[in-house]
């Protein structure tokens, strides 16, 4: 899978296919660029130590890193990793499910850009940040608009790869999955096209 996504990473053009056929043409341009104006939605609740999951090219963390926050990045592509090196920020290569450095101490966690759908399952996943955030902490979520509701399906990318799971959860599914993970939901924003929470664990 990483190939692809790294070719993608360093310029190419990618997509996630679905069973159906149907092809999601992926924004690895914005990923790779600055941080924009929903980015900064999310940036701007970063008050304190931050994980940023499934990192990409580094674009959140390397502005954390600017601004003196302590961040790690955290991605399954080398690529990724190294791009966010590159940008001067700390990053791992490695999956989120895995150990990570300071389990249960994090202020923050960051799921941008549709990495609320890593591992195929929302609830799973945030359940490990969860395990990850201190007593207090918040999942930051990037989230589809209102009527996607919530579903998972095996996808692959550019049409080459193996298939893997992945997930899109709608604003609108939000709430129910809150309680069924244990969050409190804090705050909710939109601008553009592009749809973002913060979930509070106790």
């Amino acid at each position: 899978m990483t190939g692809d996504f790294d070719r993608g990473l360093l310029g190419a053009r990618c997509w996630l296919e679905l069973a159906t056929g149907e092809r999601i043409t992926l924004p690895v341009e914005r990923w790779r660029g600055r941080p924009s104006e929903g980015d900064e939605l999310l940036l701007s609740r970063c008050a304190g130590p931050t994980l940023d999951a499934g990192c990409g090219p580094g674009r959140l963390t390397g502005e954390l890193c600017e601004r003196g926050v302590i961040v790690l990045g955290v991605d399954a592509s080398e690529v990724a990793v190294s791009l966010t090196h590159r940008r001067g920020a700390p990053a791992l290569h490695r999956d989120i499910f895995d150990r990570i450095p300071g389990e249960g101490r994090w202020r923050h966690v960051l799921l941008a850009d549709g990495n609320i759908g890593i591992g195929g399952d929302p609830a799973n996943l945030l359940a490990r940040c969860h395990q990850l955030l201190t007593p207090g902490g918040t999942a930051l979520l990037e989230l589809d608009p209102p009527g996607t509701t919530r579903h998972h399906q095996h996808v692959r990318l550019n049409g080459t790869t193996t298939w893997f799971p992945w997930a899109w959860l709608g604003m609108d599914a939000l709430q129910p999955l809150a309680h069924q993970t244990g969050y409190t939901i804090t705050w909710t924003a939109t601008t553009g096209h592009r749809w973002f929470a913060e979930l509070e664990r106790p």
